[in-house]
């Protein structure tokens, strides 16, 4: 279904008090969502093709100056005509998890405190702690925080409409 030319742009969205945008027709908040949904998708792909470009044209140069300072990684920056070109290579690091509880072992045998040195995080799946026995579940509770996300709402055509 086609709507006039007075039907709300994304610019007008915006701005639009979310009560009123919440009477338009079904219609044409599903086709305003299937709008956005596009547009986020085009903005995306524009975006990936952008970031590809200037690493092409950057990627090289920051490695050097890279180099040049003695790091593999971290930020440096390059001049272009009038701009100044900042070019972030973050650090990401993994830790083998079996190999890093085997050196908190050592060091915890050794007397010292490995918690001075690793981080732990405790958590239960949720599908682990949906298997538990009714018991040993209530035994969890206390220690359990449920929060809900966001509501996502998708409008999408009947069958026979």
């Amino acid at each position: 279904m086609t709507y006039p030319d007075n039907a709300p742009r994304v610019e007008d969205m915006i701005n639009m008090p979310t009560g009123e945008m919440a009477q338009l027709p079904v219609e044409l908040l599903a086709c305003l969502q299937a709008e956005l949904d596009h547009a986020g998708k085009q903005l995306k792909a524009a975006t990936a093709r952008l970031n590809a470009a200037l690493e092409v044209r950057y990627a090289t140069r920051a490695a050097e100056a890279r180099r040049a300072c003695c790091k593999d990684t971290g930020t440096v920056r390059l001049v272009d005509g009038d701009y100044t070109v900042v070019a972030d290579l973050p650090k990401r690091v993994d830790w083998d998890q079996e190999k890093l509880a085997q050196i908190a072992a050592n060091i915890a045998a050794s007397g010292e405190d490995p918690a001075e040195f690793i981080d732990s995080r405790l958590s239960v799946s949720e599908r682990k702690y949906g298997s538990l026995p009714e018991a040993w579940r209530k035994g969890f509770e206390p220690a359990r925080t449920v929060r809900t996300g966001t509501l996502k709402v998708t409008l999408e055509p009947n069958e026979a409409a």
